[in-house]
C-alpha cells in the first residue's frame, strides 16, 4: 500500500556536521567580537585624540591596541586619521561609551580580565567627559 523511502532522511543529513566549511569555537567567536569592539574603540578614541589632544587619551589608545594586538595574535591594529572635526565632542563621547559598554559585556562573557577592566575604565572616562 505504501512505497518504502528509497532516500536517506533529510533529518539524518542535518544531524551530522557537515565539514563544507569550517566551524569556530565559542571562543573563537567571542574572540573576533571582542576585537571587533575594541577597535571600534580605537578609531572613536583617535577622533577624540585629533580633536582634542589629552595625554589620557594617547595613554588609553596605546592600551587599546595593545589589547588589540593580544587578541589578533601580534598584529598591530590600523589606526585611523581623523575623518573631519566636524563631528562634536559630546557625540563622540557617547558613542565610545557605547562601544566601551559592549566591549565589556564580551569580555565579561569570555573572562578576559584585562579586556574588562579597560573596558569598564574608558566607559568610566567617556561617561564622565560626555556628562560634564
Amino acid at each position: 500500500m505504501y512505497e518504502p523511502i528509497r532516500t536517506k532522511s533529510v533529518h539524518s543529513t542535518v544531524a551530522r556536521p557537515s565539514s563544507d566549511f569550517p566551524h569556530r569555537s565559542r571562543e573563537e567567536e567571542l574572540d573576533i567580537q571582542l576585537a571587533g569592539h575594541l577597535a571600534a574603540l580605537l578609531a572613536v578614541t583617535d577622533e577624540l585624540r585629533a580633536l582634542a589632544p589629552s595625554d589620557e587619551l594617547d595613554v588609553a589608545a596605546e592600551r587599546l591596541a595593545a589589547q588589540l594586538s593580544r587578541l589578533r595574535g601580534g598584529a598591530s591594529p590600523s589606526r585611523a586619521a581623523a575623518a573631519s572635526s566636524t563631528a562634536r565632542l559630546d557625540a563622540l563621547h557617547l558613542r565610545a561609551h557605547a562601544l566601551a559598554g559592549r566591549a565589556l559585556v564580551v569580555a565579561a562573557s569570555r573572562a578576559d580580565t584585562a579586556a574588562a577592566i579597560l573596558s569598564a575604565e574608558r566607559m568610566d572616562a567617556h561617561a564622565v567627559t560626555a556628562v560634564a
